[in-house]
């Protein structure tokens, strides 16, 4: 098959040239499909990034109800196997349990993801329910990292941060609930945005008060794109339990202003966790790097109860993930988790947190407002705050402790031992407030690491406008210009 592009002109492409590239009538919405397709077909042996392609609407890009109209006019989009669903579509969730599971409905964010113009064409990989750090179950698959196959993506939006990392296409769904967009985003070089809580609509499932952490959002490769997916996807559906805010400017068009001076907050000691030295030298570097653009940068920390607050994300987690396991063995009849198909730490969860007590709850939710009051005192003072994306380096493929394989018998250990890792970044989805993962900096390993911003709660804009001043600093060489060895330039 002749594509429309050779692999090298592909790659030079985010999905805004991709879509100006179809309004002109350079190249069809349905070449574009294919050419994703075909790098589907390249890369994916290997990285194991794809669950799923939906070969008619390679065929046909707009018979799903993708609009032609749309600002993104037809470029293709990988949906992640968790979160927002697809009417008829597979929906397994990286779950022995779910197989075979098809949706009966879209959810209202796929209805905005298509009026977009976002032709989803296939399903990405994740651990099972979106539970661990990576998408690595031997027994289901596993997802490996494009810039040394020896390494996870970490998780959970694992197969869209392979995707997007290895040129496959600009943007992809991923979904985060502690972490999930900017921890894989910050293994594999990608640009990861967890927007603030009342952007995007998780109905009719559940919302915001419910889903209380979780939030919907995208890998990308420029500034422009995840400002684009933001300004054309945000909204909530009919019904929703909290506001929906809007912003003042699209941030299509705020990202062409640097932002004023800054007060940006170093910091990567978060209570008893400490990143490993390699890591804090690479913070200070890209402190000075935004030192040299006019920003005021020294080290500085919101007055929280650390200990405190990750109990309560703990007792969160455990609560959300039985309820989430729960409703999905009652349809099938199920009284508990069948141990030859939920993974035994996700069984472990359920055993742990369904009989949560609403006192337990309260005293949870007391401590999220006692920590959201703390990052928003702090944000009063400092603009930013900026921290590497993990505590410690991006574990080798077998590395099971981090899993929900794992055969850790103590839930909370479990937990606490995540927390060791992925310290950075939880607390934003308990605050609500955003954060932001850019590709800048590097592990001893050779991997990406990203550096995470983070800003008050609906600072969403500013996050985007200080990683565009940022890209274009540098001229737009994330990840210094290279490329993973699993890339499909490559061969």
């Amino acid at each position: 098959m002749t594509l429309a592009m050779g692999w090298d002109e592909w790659a030079k492409h985010d999905a805004v040239a991709l879509a100006n590239r179809v309004r002109a009538g350079e190249v069809s919405a349905a070449e574009l499909a294919a050419q994703v397709a075909a790098g589907i077909a390249k890369v994916n042996p290997a990285l194991g990034a794809v669950v799923e392609v939906f070969e008619d609407l390679v065929a046909e890009p707009f018979r799903d109800g993708t609009s032609p109209d749309g600002p993104f006019a037809g470029v293709p989009y990988l949906m992640k196997d968790l979160g927002p669903t697809l009417k008829g579509r597979l929906q397994e969730m990286g779950s022995h349990l779910m197989q075979g599971n098809r949706a009966q409905a879209d959810s209202f964010l796929a209805g905005q993801i298509r009026r977009a113009g976002l032709n989803i064409l296939g399903r990405t990989t994740t651990p099972e329910f979106g539970c661990c750090s990576a998408a690595e179950n031997p027994a289901m698959y596993v997802t490996r990292n494009p810039w040394n196959t020896g390494y996870t993506t970490n998780g959970s939006s694992a197969g869209t941060a392979a995707a997007v990392a290895a040129g496959v296409l600009p943007i992809s769904h991923a979904t985060d609930g502690g972490g999930s967009i900017r921890i894989p985003a910050g293994a594999t070089g990608n640009i990861g945005l967890k927007p603030s809580r009342g952007v995007f609509s998780i109905a009719p499932y559940a919302s915001d008060l419910t889903g209380l952490v979780s939030i919907q959002g995208c890998h990308s490769r420029t500034v422009r794109d995840t400002a684009l997916f933001v300004d054309a996807c945000r909204g909530g559906a009919p019904g929703e339990f909290m506001p929906y805010w809007k912003a003042d400017e699209a941030y299509s068009a705020l990202i062409r202003r640097d932002p004023k001076p800054l007060r940006i907050a170093l910091s990567h000691e978060w209570g008893d966790y400490r990143a490993v030295p390699h890591f804090v030298a690479e913070l200070e570097r890209v402190g000075r790097l935004l030192e040299s653009l006019g920003h005021h940068v020294e080290w500085a920390l919101p007055r929280v109860d650390f200990r405190a607050a990750f109990a309560a994300q703990t007792t969160c987690y455990v609560s959300n993930f039985a309820q989430t396991v729960n409703n999905l063995i009652a349809p099938l009849g199920l009284d508990r988790p069948p141990a030859d198909k939920v993974e035994p730490i996700n069984i472990r969860i359920w055993e742990a947190g369904i009989g949560t007590s609403f006192t337990e709850r309260a005293r949870m939710q007391a401590v999220f407002n006692s920590t959201s009051r703390a990052f928003g005192e702090f944000f009063e003072e400092w603009d930013i705050i900026l921290t590497p994306i993990t505590a410690l380096p991006t574990p080798v493929i077998g590395t099971t402790e981090y899993l929900t394989i794992s055969d850790n018998p103590d839930v909370y250990d479990w937990f606490g031992n995540l927390w060791r890792n992925f310290a950075y970044t939880p607390l934003s989805n308990l605050c609500g407030i955003p954060a932001i993962s850019l590709p800048l900096a590097w592990q001893e390993s050779g991997l990406p690491l990203g550096i995470q911003a983070q800003t008050r709660q609906a600072g969403d804009g500013l996050l985007l406008q200080l990683a565009a001043q940022v890209e274009r600093a540098i001229g737009g060489r994330w990840n210094d210009g290279k490329r993973p060895g699993v890339h499909v330039t490559a061969g």
